[in-house]
């Protein structure tokens, strides 16, 4: 049977995609090259289903369907990052024995996104 290899991509839809392009590569570092190419880090993904009633990828109101998790190496240092340069980061932060500890930041266009340091 053929398997997939990785994440290949992840496409968000923006009302101004520079403008978004640029916040993901300013607050949290993302450099991508001018044709969205990510040489990430080697490590875990995590495939996982939720619910449909879930609120873990923000409010129930929300349409987001999905949520981008990124692997960092000091959640601390992240969040504060992202709060310095004024982004919207949750107060909670939450941490999963042997898993790892996790936080989230939504971003300009109002995507929540979860930021995942491994145990």
């Amino acid at each position: 049977m053929e398997r997939v290899l990785g994440i290949g991509g992840y496409f968000l839809r923006a009302a101004d995609p520079a403008a978004l392009t640029a916040w993901y590569r300013d607050c949290l570092g993302l450099g991508a090259d001018e044709h969205g190419l990510w040489r990430q880090e080697p490590g875990p993904t995590v495939f996982a289903t939720f619910e449909s009633d879930t609120d873990y990828f923000g409010p129930r109101a929300s349409a987001q369907q999905t949520m981008l998790n990124f692997r960092v190496r000091d959640l601390d240092a992240m969040l504060a990052q992202l709060r310095a340069k004024g982004a919207d980061v949750a107060e909670e932060t939450q941490d999963m024995a042997g898993v790892g500890r996790f936080g989230w930041v939504t971003d300009p266009e109002g995507n929540r996104i979860e930021l995942w340091q491994p145990a």
